[in-house]
């Protein structure tokens, strides 16, 4: 009977073509060793020949199965899309199941259609609309048949409607925006073909809509064509949208010069930020998921071509290196004019009463003995000047001139016998040899360290004791820790960012990396090349810095061995340990901000944030160790902190979102560190933490507040203090009653307050002892803060953010600014790297006006 009704219906239609026959046969043989011929049972089997654009008004039951046949003209160079649509309005007790058979491809679906969201959620849809996958043909034109079966097991019937057409504007065009409606049931999707000469296409979609959330999709041209949300992420290139999507697409990862962009709009919004509004009561129970259509726009770009790449690149490298030209330039002109100052340079042991009308010295006339080899003794010099000065001496009040030459004499041999106790002492001890604790560095004075430090004024003689070769070592480890933190941070991170980006070329998540989408040039495996060229300056500037301190170093270990009475007793005492890590801080800055642009995420902004904090920490130890040399913190206490610092940054990005139990913890140790190192700087370490502490405290209440009220003795500390206290205080108040969620930019904010709080005293304070601010060092400042101020409102533009989800972070992706190449945050990486360099010469030059200034007369605050 299955046969007899087969055979019977292959009558009744026409077949056109043998396709058509020897597929109905192959249906008609299945029905009868699968269905009628095993249970004996009849089912009528129609096949009708179906237009495009009709509408079909049938009803189907177990009983019956009706098959659809079209057939068009598929051309090898024209594509044309096919779109089957079916709406089931009334309500049914089976679903009923549509196949549709290509020549290469079979597509399934039934109705009602259930997608599953969270918690195993149902979402039934009863109108569907698919597009058919169109395989490539090799000849130039050829007729294509496809069949669409209609069939359900309910007995009782239920009406269908089902209508196949054309898609009209199926393939996109390059520059032309084209506009459709998706929803979870009707997913769309487009061909796009590259055009000759471009290589890189940018695929944008916009909507005006928020919600609901969608997915954009780039696949290659093959079948199936996954575009269901339960299947998208299969294969090919995807992310999440609400209102802009973007996806740079090469045509070297698609063989066929073509691909297909797929929208598909999701059952549920949580993925994009979204609320879930549904709950159900029971795990089966269907949800209505309401009308959920989405009018998007579609646009494809021609990307940058390589003569960009190359210009962005010159304009990176001719930026920072101009600083190197410039710096060049003064270098040369200032040892120029150190010439000219040698040249007519006088003897400190010389009037310029001596020095008038005579012709200038002879090389043998102002020391040059011991530089030219001369073996004449210094002690035979020495002993003929003493003989001269008992001869030539004061005679009451008055002095007696001295002749010329027996006064150069005598200069010649103070020369000589300094410059060979340096070069014997230097000789018999090295840095390496000597240990700050090897010996105490202030014998004379060891019982009067209190006195010395707790005097109501200081002056920097007073806190720079020690023997200078025992803090210079002790200040070059901070370069060596920071260096040897450096390789042992830096190669984790390379190693874990390459991991990042290979999982995201291999699976095409775009969701893992937080790029702005709308300017992210690709280069090899780099996403985003434009964000990691982009740090370069802080790489170039920071070594630039380095050399700079370098030059500085050198020319002051020759004025020591020189004896300069300027370097040895005069000015800020001279030790560049702090500025070498600074500069090492800078580079490694550039290096794993570049790390954390491969793929940027908030598990990773870490790597982006760590050396700012070593940066500000660094900067304020070299702010204090300016007038506190002597009592400053140690390589190993200062890195031990900024260690604490980074784990509870780690500790805030994993626990921290909204967990009240951190937050209090952290308040509380924020506010309490705050008390110790203002306590700590107050007394200038001239206290202990111990089990006496409270009784201590409280004999100072009592005797400085109660017993008599006195004010505090020092008063500038303690204005300093205040305010810094204030400052954190509000900022740990902030922190537990908002809990922002990027914790790493709040900690890194604490920072930075609490260094420009320090920076403006040190000014103040500079400025109210009588001091001076040279020329170069305010037009550094001014730079610095005109710099400072347009990085940061190119960092605030907020480009991107980890801190929402991937489709609401792209919501504030934005269109390159710069060369059509560098985007806001690349400007802010740009100028934020010349404040820091800026910043960092504003630190090494804001005290060069007391060089000539002796350190008992520089005031320590």
């Amino acid at each position: 009977m299955v046969l007899r009704s087969c055979w019977k219906s292959r009558h009744k239609t026409s077949c056109r073509g043998p396709a058509p026959c020897w597929i109905l046969l192959w249906f008609c043989v299945t029905q009868f060793v699968l269905g009628g011929g095993a249970q004996g049972q009849t089912k009528n089997v129609v096949q009708k020949d179906a237009e495009f654009d009709i509408t079909y008004n049938d009803t189907v039951t177990s009983e019956n199965q009706t098959i659809y046949a079209f057939n068009h003209t598929v051309s090898r160079n024209k594509s044309e899309g096919v779109r089957v649509t079916v709406d089931v309005s009334q309500g049914f007790e089976s679903p009923i199941l549509f196949v549709v058979r290509q020549k290469q491809a079979v597509l399934s679906f039934q109705i009602p259609l259930i997608l599953r969201g969270l918690y195993q959620r149902k979402y039934p849809y009863n109108h569907v609309g698919r597009t058919l996958c169109q395989p490539p043909t090799r000849v130039a034109s050829e007729t294509q048949y496809f069949f669409v079966d209609v069939s359900t097991l309910s007995t009782q019937g239920t009406n269908y409607q089902l209508r196949v057409s054309r898609v009209e504007s199926f393939t996109l065009h390059t520059d032309k925006k084209f506009s459709f409606t998706a929803s979870p049931s009707q997913p769309q999707y487009f061909k796009y073909v590259f055009p000759d000469g471009v290589d890189t296409v940018i695929v944008k979609v916009n909507s005006d809509m928020t919600f609901p959330c969608s997915v954009m999709s780039i696949q290659d041209i093959q079948c199936p064509v996954y575009d269901l949300d339960n299947n998208v992420a299969f294969i090919g290139m995807y992310q999440t949208m609400t209102k802009k999507g973007a996806i740079t697409v090469q045509r070297k990862d698609f063989p066929s010069n073509s691909f297909y962009v797929v929208v598909v709009v999701k059952t549920e919004d949580e993925a994009c930020g979204g609320p879930l509004r549904f709950y159900p009561l029971r795990p089966d129970e269907l949800i209505d998921a309401g009308n959920r259509s989405k009018i998007i726009d579609v646009i494809v770009t021609p990307a940058i071509k390589s003569e960009v790449y190359v210009m962005g690149m010159l304009f990176c490298l001719g930026i920072f290196l101009s600083f190197y030209l410039l710096t060049l330039l003064m270098a040369c002109v200032e040892n120029k004019r150190m010439k000219k100052s040698e040249v007519f340079q006088i003897p400190a042991d010389m009037s310029p009463a001596e020095t008038a009308g005579q012709t200038p010295a002879s090389p043998y006339e102002y020391g040059s003995f011991a530089d030219n080899g001369s073996t004449l003794s210094s002690e035979a010099i020495t002993d003929s000047a003493t003989s001269t000065d008992n001869n030539y001496g004061y005679v009451g009040q008055e002095p007696f001139k001295r002749r010329p030459i027996l006064n150069h004499l005598h200069h010649l041999a103070i020369r000589i016998d300094r410059s060979l106790d340096s070069v014997g002492r230097s000789r018999h001890e090295s840095l390496s040899s000597v240990e700050e604790d090897d010996y105490d560095t202030l014998d004379d004075i060891n019982s009067d360290k209190n006195i010395v430090r707790t005097k109501k004024f200081l002056y920097v003689a007073d806190l720079s004791r020690k023997d200078k070769r025992i803090l210079s070592k002790k200040y070059q480890i901070y370069f060596w820790n920071i260096a040897t933190i450096a390789v042992f941070y830096a190669l984790p991170v390379v190693q874990l960012v390459i991991t990042y980006q290979t999982v995201v070329n291999v699976t095409g998540n775009q969701d893992i990396c937080y790029y702005n989408f709308l300017c992210a040039h690709p280069l090899g495996a780099l996403s985003a090349f434009n964000n990691i060229l982009s740090n370069l300056g802080y790489v170039l500037l920071g070594l630039l810095f380095l050399l700079i301190i370098l030059k500085r170093d050198i020319v002051h270990q020759r004025a020591l061995v020189r004896n300069d009475i300027n370097a040895l007793e005069c000015g800020i005492p001279k030790h560049f340990g702090l500025y070498y890590a600074m500069g090492t801080a800078l580079m490694m800055e550039g290096l794993l901000s570049a790390c954390y642009h491969v793929c940027p995420n908030y598990t990773n902004f870490q790597f982006d944030t760590s050396f700012m904090y070593m940066i500000a920490g660094l900067c304020m130890l070299k702010l204090y160790q300016k007038r506190h040399p002597d009592i400053n913190a140690s390589a190993y206490t200062a890195y031990a902190c900024l260690a604490g610092v980074i784990f509870f940054s780690v500790l805030g990005v994993v626990f921290g979102k909204g967990n009240n139990v951190f937050w209090i913890i952290f308040s509380v140790i924020h506010i309490l560190a705050t008390m110790l190192l203002s306590t700590q700087l107050y007394y200038m370490g001239r206290w202990r933490l111990d089990s006496g502490i409270l009784r201590r405290m409280a004999h100072i209440i009592y005797t400085d507040s109660i017993r008599q009220c006195s004010g505090p003795m020092y008063i500038d500390r303690m204005v300093l203090l205040v305010m810094g206290n204030i400052v954190n205080w509000s900022l740990a108040a902030y922190g537990l009653l908002e809990r922002p969620n990027d914790f790493a930019s709040y900690l890194l904010a604490i920072a930075i307050c609490n260094l420009l709080l320090y920076f403006a005293f040190y000014i103040i304070m500079k400025l109210r002892s009588g001091e001076r601010i040279q020329c170069l060092a305010l037009v550094c400042i001014l730079f610095t803060a005109v710099v400072w101020g347009l990085a940061l409102y190119f960092f605030f533009q907020g480009l991107s953010t980890w801190q929402k989800t991937p489709a609401e972070s792209r919501e504030h992706n934005r269109d390159c600014i710069l060369l059509s190449f560098f985007d806001d945050h690349d400007i802010w990486h740009f100028l934020s790297s010349i404040a820091m360099f800026g910043s960092f010469l504003v630190l090494m030059t804001m005290d060069d006006d007391l060089d000539t200034v002796q350190r008992d007369k520089i005031f320590a605050f």
